[in-house]
C-alpha cells in the first residue's frame, strides 16, 4: 500500500475537519457554495414557522429550543431569529453545532457548541449536515466483488480488501452491489445512519428533521455519487483539504421509528412557501408591492424546483407524540430523482 493510503472515510474527516481542513477556513462553507439559506430569506422563515408548530405542539414550554446541526457560520440561525415573534424569541434558547470557531459579530444569544446538547425540547434542524459526515466507499472488482476504496492525498485510488463486517451487511441491506459489474460503486452509510440516531436521540421532545441531497433504495446511483466542490464548481474530490468533498445521502436507511421522507418542495408548500406569481392587477394600484411578490415568487421557485433546490430530501422524525404530523406525508408518487450537484451548489456569485 502506498504511504498515505487510506480509506474515504478516514481521508475525509482529516480534509473537512482536521487541523487546517476545509470546514476550518475562516470564509465558511458560504465561501464556497450556496445552499437554500443562502438561496433567501424564505427559506428561514419556513423553518421559523416549523419552529413555531413545534412550539404549539409541546404546549409552549418554559424552554424551547433550536439546534443548527452543521451550523456552518449561524446564517440560518440569525435568519430564523430575524423572523420569529417575540413571544418565541423571549423563551427560544438556539444552538449551533458546529466544528468550527464561533465567528465574530454573531448574536449573543446563540449559543455555539461543539456537540449536539442533550434533553432539549424543540426543533433539530440539519441542513446538508449529514453529506458531510464521512463515509467509506465500495467498488466492484472483475469477479464482482466489493472491495474497499482506498484513496492517496493526491486523489488517487485503488482497490483494497473485499468489504466485510458491518461494512457488507449495510451494503447487503441497503444498496447491494455484490456480483454487479465491475466498477459499481456505493457509499456505505451506516455512520450516517448511527450520526442521524445520536442526534434525534438528544431531543428528549419535539421534531428532527435533516435535509440533503438524497437518494432511494429503488434509485440509487450506479457509480456512486461521491464529488469535490471549491469555489461553486464541482472538482474532482481530493482529500487534500482544498475542496469540500460529499456525497448523497440514504435517507430512507437513516429513517427512524415515525420517520417520513418529503422532497423539499413538498416540505416547504406545507410551509407557506409558494411560487405562484402575483396577480397582475396589483402591478396597477401598487407597483412597489408587485416588484416584491415578484421577487418573492421568484425565490420561492428556485427553492421548491422540482429539478433542483426543491428535490432535496427532508427526513422527518418525531420525538414524543405531540409533534407527529406536524408536516404531512408524501402523496403517492415515483421516488424523486437526487438533484445533480454543480447545478445546485453554485458559489457564491450565484
Amino acid at each position: 500500500m502506498a504511504s498515505g493510503t487510506r480509506t474515504w472515510r478516514a481521508a475525509t474527516e482529516a480534509a473537512l475537519y482536521g487541523p487546517g481542513g476545509f470546514y476550518r477556513r475562516p470564509e465558511g462553507p458560504a465561501g464556497h457554495f450556496r445552499t437554500s439559506v443562502h438561496a433567501s430569506p424564505l427559506y428561514a422563515g419556513a423553518v421559523a414557522e416549523l419552529l413555531c408548530r413545534v412550539d404549539g405542539a409541546l404546549g409552549h414550554p418554559a424552554e424551547l429550543t433550536f439546534t443548527d446541526v452543521g451550523a456552518g457560520r449561524g446564517e440560518l440561525l440569525t435568519g430564523v431569529l430575524a423572523q420569529l415573534p417575540e413571544k418565541v424569541t423571549a423563551r427560544l434558547r438556539p444552538f449551533a453545532v458546529e466544528r468550527a470557531a464561533r465567528p465574530a459579530g454573531l448574536d449573543p444569544r446563540i449559543t455555539w457548541v461543539g456537540d449536539i446538547p442533550d434533553g432539549t425540547e424543540g426543533l433539530l434542524f440539519a441542513n446538508e449536515w449529514l453529506d458531510n459526515v464521512p463515509v467509506d466507499v465500495a467498488e466492484t472488482d472483475a469477479e464482482g466483488r466489493a472491495r474497499q476504496v482506498l484513496v492517496q492525498e493526491d486523489g488517487e485510488e485503488m482497490l483494497g480488501e473485499p468489504v466485510a463486517g458491518e461494512d457488507a451487511a449495510w451494503l447487503a441491506r441497503w444498496w447491494p452491489v455484490e456480483g454487479a459489474p465491475p466498477g459499481t460503486r456505493a457509499e456505505i452509510g451506516h455512520p450516517r445512519d448511527a450520526a442521524w440516531a445520536r442526534a434525534v436521540g438528544r431531543l428528549r421532545a419535539g421534531l428532527a428533521v435533516a435535509v440533503d441531497y438524497a437518494h432511494e433504495q429503488a434509485g440509487r446511483p450506479p457509480f456512486g455519487t461521491l464529488a469535490g466542490f471549491r469555489e461553486g464548481r464541482e472538482v474532482r474530490p481530493v482529500p487534500d483539504g482544498s475542496c469540500d468533498i460529499t456525497a448523497h445521502v440514504a435517507l430512507d436507511a437513516c429513517a427512524g421509528p415515525g420517520s417520513t421522507v418529503l422532497t423539499q418542495r413538498e416540505a416547504l408548500h406545507a410551509l407557506g412557501v409558494d411560487g405562484g406569481r402575483p396577480p397582475l392587477s396589483l402591478a396597477s394600484t401598487d407597483p412597489a408591492a408587485y416588484v416584491r411578490a415578484l421577487g418573492r415568487a421568484g425565490e420561492a421557485a428556485e427553492l421548491t424546483s422540482p429539478a433542483g433546490l426543491g428535490a432535496f430530501g427532508w427526513l422527518v422524525q418525531p420525538v414524543g407524540e405531540a409533534c407527529r404530523g406536524l408536516l404531512p406525508g408524501p402523496p403517492d408518487r415515483a421516488p424523486d430523482r437526487a438533484p445533480d450537484r454543480a447545478p445546485d451548489r453554485p458559489g457564491p456569485e450565484g
